[in-house]
């Protein structure tokens, strides 16, 4: 029996223990209680008419990046539909507002047989593109059994999941088979996926570089911009759990010498937020909290950002950007979000699940890696003595940011063989 068989009869038969699951983290707030159907292949809505691309983004940050792919796809056919499916809470919240007319989310199911196959029959997507790095074996041996042509889109093979693969090959070379092509975010990423069997692979760059500008409510810059303005605004975002104590620790360090800074936190994930207030509060930190509708006092050190899709307001109101999870080990987020908004980027020791962006804005000198609290605490000192290297370092990420907006442009055309045979199916 192989690997797949096997692994095909262990989700069926774990079927129960994966309903337990659903409802531990539909109480945990980790599921949307009103929309938990989907999970198990139940669509909440009728297939639309005409032809249906089938685009799957892990979480947040690749449904961020994938918006702009999804406008160039809607724009070459006007028949087109594009589903689009997450695994997460947020992200689900993120497409609810960001989404464009003739595209719409559903959540994806959990790898069973008895849920993946419902899921396909209804949907019966004409193509499927698969963001990044997530290879689940039901949804993909069954977009095979169908026929359906599939993409991997801005591949991701880190050092690590690459290591991992190489002891089941025969599993990777499988299921990368399921691939019609694969598009690799680096050379290195490209010369990974070709070892582990993928038969069709290219590298044209990663498509967090054309995304757009993460967005701001114009009335909330307003609001907050007086309050904000006056004060040297230093950024802690998507901060993960340690990092906070970071932030404050580093606050109470810098602000007798820095008496204007003012430090914002926005945590990944806002549900920590109770705990997060209090723990500055311990450090002896005046902490003021949006989702309570406080207003920043000369007196305050932390502003809370702890509310959900926001974070582009705060690139714009800040002067330098700490990238969160880059100081604890979960491989930090992306940084042109920060660059593009024109912010000095720093971040730390692991940036593996953005590796190759930040080894470029590095070589450019944009950005400062830094290997450990010290380090941090030394550049933004630096940088907040030094208006014009924290200038010219935010200018250099914005330049590193422009330089790549064209990969998308690149993706599209790569899929024109199959956007074509995709108009033809349904005729002119």
């Amino acid at each position: 029996m192989t690997a797949l068989v096997l692994y095909r009869t262990a989700t069926r038969l774990a079927r129960p223990f994966l309903n337990r699951l659903i409802r531990r983290r539909t109480a945990a707030g980790k599921e949307d209680p009103d929309r938990v159907a989907e999970r198990r292949g139940v669509a909440a809505r009728p297939r639309p008419p005409g032809p249906v691309i089938w685009l799957h983004a892990a979480s947040v940050g690749e449904a961020q990046s994938a918006l702009s792919l999804i406008a160039r796809l809607l724009a070459t056919d006007a028949r087109l539909s594009v589903l689009v499916t997450t695994g997460t809470v947020t992200s689900a919240r993120l497409l609810a507002t960001r989404l464009p007319p003739r595209s719409f989310h559903q959540f994806v199911p959990l790898d069973v047989p008895g849920w993946v196959d419902p899921f396909l029959d209804h949907w019966r997507p004409d193509l499927a593109l698969w963001m990044e790095s997530e290879l689940w074996p039901n949804m993909l041996t069954g977009l095979r059994r169908r026929g359906v042509p599939a993409v991997l889109v801005n591949a991701r093979m880190s050092a690590h999941s690459f290591a991992k693969w190489r002891r089941f090959p025969a599993v990777a070379a499988s299921l990368l088979d399921c691939f019609d092509l694969c598009l690799a975010q680096s050379e290195a990423q490209a010369e990974r996926l070709r070892k582990l069997g993928a038969k069709s692979v290219a590298c044209l760059g990663n498509l967090k570089f054309s995304a757009a500008p993460l967005p701001a409510a114009d009335a909330a810059l307003a609001a907050l911009a007086p309050a904000f303005r006056p004060r040297t605004v230093l950024l802690f975002a998507s901060t993960h759990d340690g990092e906070e104590r970071l932030a404050g620790a580093l606050h109470r360090t810098l602000r007798p010498r820095h008496p204007s800074l003012l430090t914002v936190v926005v945590p990944r994930h806002p549900a920590r937020a109770d705990g997060i207030a209090a723990e500055l509060a311990s450090q002896g930190l005046r902490v003021k909290r949006r989702a309570h509708g406080e207003a920043v006092g000369n007196g305050d050190d932390v502003y809370l950002a702890d509310t959900m899709g926001e974070l582009g307001l705060f690139y714009r109101l800040a002067a330098l950007a700490v990238i969160g999870g880059s100081f604890v080990p979960h491989g930090g987020h992306n940084p042109l979000e920060a660059a593009q908004l024109d912010c000095a980027v720093l971040y730390g020791p692991d940036m593996s699940n953005f590796q190759a962006v930040a080894d470029e804005l590095a070589s450019r000198k944009a950005a400062i890696a830094c290997a450990d609290p010290a380090a941090l605490e030394a550049a933004v000192d630096r940088l907040l003595r030094d208006e014009g290297a924290r200038t010219a370092l935010a200018r250099a990420a914005k330049a590193v940011a422009d330089a790549h907006r064209d990969v998308v442009d690149r993706i599209v055309e790569r899929l024109a063989p199959q956007l074509d045979a995709l108009s033809r199916r349904y005729g002119p």
